[in-house]
């Protein structure tokens, strides 16, 4: 249940990011952006392993 919440907290923030650059879409908040995003996968992927 847990990963579930989080893979949608993950698809929110996405998606909220998406629309931040869309609607500005200057090269360096993508940089930015990309950067974000990546931290925050890794953070989900490594979060969300099972612990036994």
């Amino acid at each position: 249940m847990n990963r579930i919440l989080a893979l949608f907290a993950f698809a929110v923030f996405a998606a909220f990011l998406y629309i931040l650059v869309r609607k500005v879409g200057t090269l360096d908040l993508w940089a930015v952006v990309g950067l974000t995003a990546a931290l925050a996968g890794y953070d989900f992927i490594s979060s969300s392993k099972n612990k036994s």
